[in-house]
């Protein structure tokens, strides 16, 4: 059975290809794609999402839609994944949607499904060292920052942020709810 996790604002799925038309645009964004190895082209895009539908049925896990509750707006991604010999849980949200804490509500979701539901032990955030937005959701999530390590392109120069599920049970954080 394919997972859907619900927050008081958000609906997190497995993406379908109907998601196709909102992930070329997020794709195309160069704000959006700035910290994510450069804009992408739509066969591009189109290649991830056939990826990520594959993943969930290969995997059972991978990275979820997010979509916005009220409007039924698809908003970004986020989710698990294993790449690179590391468990990450990543988000990337539509520009249209940043600043309005839904990064932090979609990822602390997500991470109640990996300590939870997968049994992971242990999760990191790929962090470009200048997104600060980014390093602002990890800190409010508990995250603390482990090391600055190189990934493959496109990627680059990355800062691994992190925790275990012992500390995530320990400050559970709510979903929809940001520490100061």
């Amino acid at each position: 059975m394919t997972p859907v996790l619900e927050t008081p604002r958000l609906i997190l799925r497995p993406a379908v290809i109907a998601d196709l038309e909102a992930w070329a645009a997020y794709g195309a964004d160069p704000d959006v794609m700035r910290h994510n190895g450069g804009v992408r082209s739509r066969e591009q895009v189109f290649t991830a999402l056939r990826n990520s539908i594959a993943a969930w049925k290969r995997e059972g896990f991978h990275g979820f839609s997010v979509i916005h509750r009220e409007s039924g707006d698809w908003m970004g991604r986020v989710g698990p994944r294993r790449h690179d010999g590391l468990t990450e849980v990543g988000w990337g949200l539509a520009s249209r949607w940043w600043g309005q804490g839904y990064a932090t509500e979609a990822a602390a979701a997500c991470l109640d499904f990996v300590f939870d539901a997968l049994g992971w032990d242990e999760v990191v955030h790929a962090v470009p060292p200048d997104h600060h937005a980014s390093q602002s959701v990890a800190r409010k999530l508990g995250s603390v920052r482990l090391d600055l390590v190189e990934l493959p392109p496109p990627l680059g120069v990355r800062e691994l942020w992190g925790q275990t599920r012992e500390a995530w049970h320990k400050a559970r954080l709510d979903p929809g709810r940001v520490r100061a």
